[in-house]
């Protein structure tokens, strides 16, 4: 390394954010700019430590140790190649990943981790700055046409691998923007999407081409998806769980992401004001997960009177419990940007039901606390208590993939989870047809979506050629077809 000794000599830092009075007006992303001889450090806290297990805690097999002490060498150009060697858009994790690998770092066992996050982001953002980052044109065109549904990061990471390897890729998106959840999903002030836009003007500099608002199985026909030598399906999980009880037909309650992409599409310029706003209202957020915090600032931002945010789950601990060991991921309480800004976190809560006023809008709901009894909720008597409400936000996250069109029109099989169930190559129960991102693994992760689509395309690869050069870090998780 480096510096073998840094970890010893220097304490974790992270860059500052920006003020909360400062940021509440805007829609910038919150951290200020960090400066460069403090992040040589951060990279040299990296130790010797022997088994890397941040490379594990990856689900990409990030080089995080080679990028560290490239880092710390001044050698950033070598950096960027290193990270590029395996995740195709380090601007996007570096900024909305929740950094598995730090948990796992050798160093976090009894000490703060290394911050491989930032450190991340530092290297792509000056690539990008550099002029580093450029088209990777294929030299040989194998003449295979790949179709590949959805364009969030599994099907960009997907698209681009099988782009370089040569074949004709189209996208097709139902949306009028590429970028899936990170252009309709996650608010601007967590990842502008100047981001976005960049790496999509490489792809296109590439080969990859980009139909939008199509919508395959209704605008587009299935039967056309024959024209191409393999499909891949990375849809997303986009059932939104919900929340059945008395009252649920009022006005005034959403899903998050009916709320969420509306805020971003009057960042884009599409809307004047948002068509859902928490402007002056008093707002419940009925989630404690990332989605929920997406909805907390953005609440902040249009300037609602109060916001509270419900978890049925006991608050987290401030430190490991002996269940959670390193180097699992640490379910432990942490304070995002959203939170930092304002509102209130109930935790061990449930909402029972809602209450609307005589024209069908929701004006308070019925919650009680709850204890976790043998791995079942159980309600705590003598808890009960009504909260005034004007905007409820439910993000309770996702039960999968929608069935009806494309899945059910393609036929593909479903695994015991309702998820689009595929074979150690990603290939779905019906041949050419393949799968990835959380449209056959469930709800997860950036990192892990844009690892599937990676495997995901060395499997269509080898399809279509008999062979492949692409890499290929997962397999995906074997589960029984219904």
């Amino acid at each position: 390394m480096g510096e073998t000794t840094g970890f010893l000599k220097w304490g974790r830092t992270t860059p500052k954010r920006r003020g909360v009075e400062l940021r509440l007006h805007d829609w910038h992303e919150v951290y200020e700019p960090f400066d460069r001889d403090a992040l040589k450090q951060q990279a040299g806290r990296c130790m010797d430590c022997g088994i890397p297990f941040c490379n594990s805690g990856c689900p990409l097999g990030n080089l995080i140790p080679d990028w560290n002490d490239l880092v710390y060498r001044d050698h950033w150009h070598e950096a960027i190649e290193r990270l590029h060697a395996t995740n195709n858009f380090p601007e996007f994790t570096g900024r909305l990943c929740p950094a598995p690998c730090e948990t796992s770092c050798v160093l976090g066992i009894n000490q703060d981790p290394v911050t491989i996050k930032q450190v991340e982001v530092e290297i792509v953002d000056r690539a990008w700055a550099e002029g580093w980052i450029q088209p990777i044109v294929p030299t040989v065109r194998t003449g295979k046409r790949v179709a590949v549904v959805g364009s969030g990061p599994a099907g960009l990471a997907a698209a681009q691998q099988l782009t370089r390897a040569g074949h004709d890729v189209v996208v097709f998106e139902r949306a009028d923007r590429i970028g899936g959840l990170l252009r309709y999903g996650i608010p601007e002030f967590k990842m502008e999407k100047r981001h976005l836009d960049r790496r999509l003007e490489q792809m296109r500099a590439e080969g990859t081409e980009f139909r939008v608002s199509v919508n395959v199985g209704v605008d587009l026909p299935i039967s056309e998806l024959r024209d191409f030598d393999a499909t891949v399906l990375a849809g997303g999980a986009t059932a939104s769980r919900d929340l059945p009880i008395p009252g649920r037909e009022m006005l005034g309650i959403h899903q998050a992401m009916e709320y969420l992409p509306i805020g971003n599409r009057v960042q884009q310029g599409d809307l004047p004001a948002p068509t859902i706003s928490a402007a002056g209202k008093r707002v419940v957020i009925i989630g404690g997960g990332d989605t929920g915090a997406d909805c907390l600032g953005t609440a902040h931002r249009q300037g609602a009177a109060s916001v509270h945010q419900f978890e049925i789950l006991p608050r987290p601990p401030e430190h490991r419990a002996p269940t959670n060991p390193w180097p699992t991921w640490s379910n432990v309480f942490r304070v995002s940007s959203a939170h930092e800004e304002g509102g209130e976190r109930v935790y061990s809560v449930n909402t029972e039901r809602f209450v609307g006023d005589e024209d069908g809008n929701v004006r308070a709901l019925v919650a009680h606390e709850v204890e976790l009894i043998d791995g079942r909720f159980q309600k705590i008597e003598g808890t009960d208590f009504e909260l005034p409400c004007e905007l409820v936000l439910l993000a309770l996250g996702f039960v999968g993939p929608e069935r009806e069109g494309l899945l059910d029109d393609l036929g593909v099989g479903l695994d015991a989870r309702g998820n689009v169930a595929r074979d150690a190559a990603f290939m779905t129960s019906v041949p050419g047809v393949f799968a990835c991102g959380d449209m056959g693994r469930g709800q997860s992760l950036i990192v892990w979506a844009i690892a599937e689509g990676r495997a995901c395309a060395a499997g269509v690869d080898r399809h279509l050629l008999g062979d492949t050069q692409l890499p290929a870090p997962i397999e995906p998780t074997a589960r029984p077809l219904l």
